[in-house]
């Protein structure tokens, strides 16, 4: 029961690394205590998307009349869209056991816990106990929803994101808290759906990891959809004692109480660290995540840890990478860190957001003397002809070098189109170069050039 490594957690790290690890020569385990693809494949980015898709089709059929079309008789079964979800997390899984065999790596299922000299114990479901030993054990075990004293999840009235993915009925009214990605792409599809939906933000602007003109931007659309804002606002207690929950919001009006079906606690995730072995072999943590160095190993010979159970951004092609770069420097092969400045970020809401780099507001922080140009969507022919004129490109660039220091998205597609100023950063691309860059007409893309263009003071189509 020897292998070359052992990875404990299927996830977007775990099995993107087995595959890596099994490409460069290793023997290779895996260790999963539920569905191969963790959370991210089984209840978090994929079946997440497959409810945003049913939404948006709902919401396009709801208006059909703007595209010179007629349609009656328009609904939506919420069983059907929940179970359409399901199955694509299932096919997803399905998929990624294929993968595993095709590279001949081991699966092995149950719950790991690490062992010192570099053994890993797994307890099956009948709780039986299995030792494995391995030259090197990577952690990849995730997270799961963060839970609030006074807010504790039920798995009913108050829930977390996987119950809010397949929940049995559809809720009249919910009450989300926190605005980051996973509350707003819930809003967004419980919105569309139908449900009274009211979103509880701390911060003084929703998705607050974003650019200001952004989150302003996100704001005014979703209010427009229906959905309501509470932001500078703090739930301080949650009564369920009834049918539905009661929820006492601070605000600084003083407090109000809103009543509704379910409540999503979307105020964050908390690391999967506990009971797998860490304080027994001595791995240092902090602030509930693992130290590691540049290349993922932990202060223990032998003993990696990648994604979202380190330090930085929780995010499933994070933790890919992490993952590659880890099993590569392994391997001995020629290997930088990762530059995490470069790093895109993705909300899959209508509208989306994308974002990389700096935003403008951390770029005069630091001092920078910047160019700043946007170019919104009402202005593209592309957008205007499919009637999704909501939103803008904003790009920010060293006004000195060139340098581009930023992107944000906000509008149908941005998530597919922000790679082009990830590539670009990573090229170390100048403004001028993306301007030179002959971009497709019509297409949403143009956005990006025209954006560049008007911060350069060129820009043809405003």
């Amino acid at each position: 029961m020897k292998y070359d490594i052992i990875i404990i957690g299927s996830g977007p790290g775990g099995y993107v690394t087995a595959i890596r690890a099994s490409q460069l020569g290793f023997k290779v385990a895996i260790v999963e205590k539920e569905k191969l693809g963790g959370i991210c494949l089984n209840w978090g980015c994929i079946p997440t998307k497959a409810l945003l898709k049913s939404a948006q089709v709902y919401d396009y059929l709801k208006h059909v009349d703007a595209y010179g079309l007629k349609a009656t008789a328009i609904d939506k079964d919420f069983t059907a869209v929940i179970q359409r979800s399901r199955n694509v997390a299932n096919g997803m899984s399905k998929g990624i056991q294929f993968l595993m065999k095709k590279n001949k790596i081991e699966v092995i299922n149950g719950f790991g816990k690490i062992k010192y000299g570099k053994k890993v114990t797994v307890t099956d479901t009948d709780g039986k106990t299995t030792e494995y030993s391995a030259d090197h054990v990577i952690i990849a075990t995730g997270a799961r929803s963060r839970e609030l004293s006074f807010m504790p999840i039920d798995g009913k009235k108050i829930i977390g994101y996987r119950e809010a993915l397949a929940l049995p009925s559809q809720p009249k009214k919910m009450i989300i808290v926190g605005s980051g990605a996973i509350g707003v792409e819930f809003a967004y599809f419980y919105n569309a759906m139908g449900t009274e939906v009211t979103i509880i933000e701390y911060l003084p602007n929703i998705v607050p990891l974003e650019d200001l003109e952004i989150s302003k931007q996100f704001e005014r659309s979703i209010k427009k959809q229906g959905i309501k804002v509470m932001t500078n606002a703090s739930v301080t207690a949650v009564d369920t004692l009834g049918e539905g929950v009661i929820a006492t919001i601070k605000t600084k009006k003083g407090e109000e109480t809103l009543e509704a079906d379910i409540l999503l606690s979307a105020v964050g995730i908390k690391s999967n660290i506990e009971n797998i072995g860490l304080e027994e072999v001595g791995i240092v943590i902090d602030k509930d995540k693992i130290l590691v160095n540049d290349f993922y190993q932990t202060n223990l010979p032998g003993y990696y840890a990648i994604g979202d159970v380190i330090p930085g951004a929780a995010l499933a092609h994070v933790a890919s990478a992490e993952g590659i770069t880890c099993v590569e420097k392994i391997a001995g092969l020629h290997t930088e860190p990762i530059d995490y400045g470069n790093v895109p970020g993705c909300t899959y809401a209508t509208p989306e957001i994308a974002s990389v780099g700096l935003t403008e507001k951390e770029c005069k922080e630091q001092g920078l003397e910047i160019k700043v140009g946007k170019f919104p969507f009402s202005a593209s022919g592309k957008a205007t002809a499919a009637g999704t004129t909501d939103g803008f490109v904003k790009v920010i660039f060293d006004a000195k070098y060139g340098e581009w220091l930023g992107c944000h998205m906000i509008g149908a597609g941005v998530t597919d189109m922000i790679a082009e100023a990830v590539l670009g950063r990573k090229l170390e691309t100048t403004g001028h170069e993306v301007l030179k860059t002959i971009h497709p007409h019509p297409t949403m893309s143009e956005a990006v050039m025209e954006a560049v263009a008007a911060a350069y003071d060129e820009v043809i189509h405003l």
